[in-house]
């Protein structure tokens, strides 16, 4: 090895060695050091999955939250969210042809068709994810409502 290289092994069915030029492995270094929690090995992995999900996704990025990290679009909302203006616009209106649910959708949020497009791609892809976080969105609100209407019971009586 090097010294510009650093040996990472990451786990498959079988070790697979991966050599980092220094500078990489350093950034590797700082993000496990404020992300706590991950190892090295997860942080890479988290990574490269990531990045490769940007390829097969274009306008697709990582962002991280207090739910951890998420899928989002670029200069746009989550994944998520986009998703979840679909469905609802969907069991709104369940007889819009595509083109007019689309620009629904763009109207109301103010997402281009296309980014709506992207968001919903990325969710045929990775759905299981995406309903998650909507589901546990969709936890966080009710919650929250019930929260205020306790509230408001108590102090306006």
């Amino acid at each position: 090895m090097t010294s510009n290289d650093y040996d990472v092994v990451v786990a498959k069915k079988a070790p697979t060695p991966v050599r980092f030029d220094m500078m990489v492995a350093d950034r590797l270094s700082a993000f496990v050091s404020i992300n706590h929690g991950l190892s090295l090995s997860a942080a890479a992995n988290m990574l490269v999955d990531e990045g490769l999900r940007m390829i097969e996704h274009p306008g697709v990025f990582f962002r991280p939250g207090p739910t951890g990290r998420r899928a989002g679009l670029a200069a746009g909302p989550d994944v998520w969210e986009v998703v979840r203006a679909v469905k609802s616009a969907r069991a709104a209106e369940p007889d819009l042809g595509e083109r007019e649910l689309l620009a629904m959708v763009a109207e109301n949020t103010g997402v281009p068709v296309r980014m709506i497009r992207v968001a919903t791609g990325y969710w045929a892809a990775y759905p299981d994810e995406i309903d998650a976080e909507i589901s546990a969105a969709d936890a966080a609100e009710e919650s929250a409502e019930r929260a205020w209407r306790r509230e408001r019971e108590l102090l306006t009586g």
